[in-house]
């Protein structure tokens, strides 16, 4: 549950704000304005009333919400971030948002020596060369934590060596 609230941090308080402005104006659009003025739907009993306007305003609310997160995402991750937004607004049936889950690049991190701009996965830094994870000695590729040889050449891993950055491994 801590990873879930973690991403729900990353969305900006003004787009909190603008889903809940955005769910409270459909919400009384629907209860206020349609709502009465249909002959049908004013005889409806008040909780129905209150579910019909709700569920859209909960859907909107969702979808904003779920852009700004897009938003947020997209700049951790240095992709064009007002591209997909939008896209995630404004491509129906939920396209936009769907094809960001599928199409985004991987989160970007800092290299401690130089602060350059690396790809999680990557077990040296591109621009200076520093070691950013534990590598085979060998054939030099990424080694998790707790293998004790590499499974692509079967050579040795040091003992102690970096992990992903700033950790040590045993």
């Amino acid at each position: 549950m801590s990873r879930f609230r973690d991403e729900l941090r990353i969305i900006s308080p003004i787009a909190w704000v603008t889903a809940l402005l955005v769910a409270v104006g459909i919400f009384s659009c629907v209860f206020f304005v349609a709502i009465p003025h249909d002959p049908k739907m004013s005889k409806w009993p008040h909780s129905g009333v209150v579910a019909f306007s709700l569920w859209p305003s909960l859907l909107v609310f969702g979808v904003v919400s779920m852009a700004g997160y897009i938003n947020a995402d997209a700049r951790r991750r240095g992709m064009r971030y007002v591209v997909w937004t939008l896209a995630a607004l404004f491509l129906p049936n939920a396209i936009g948002i769907i094809l960001y889950f599928i199409l985004r690049d991987p989160v970007v991190a800092l290299c401690p020596k130089c602060g350059a701009q690396g790809r999680v996965n990557f077990t040296f830094c591109p621009q200076c060369g520093t070691q950013l994870t534990r590598a085979c000695l060998t054939c030099k590729r990424a080694a998790e934590p707790g293998w004790t040889s590499c499974p692509y050449c079967g050579g040795g891993l040091a003992a102690g060596a970096t992990g992903p950055v700033g950790h040590t491994t045993s």
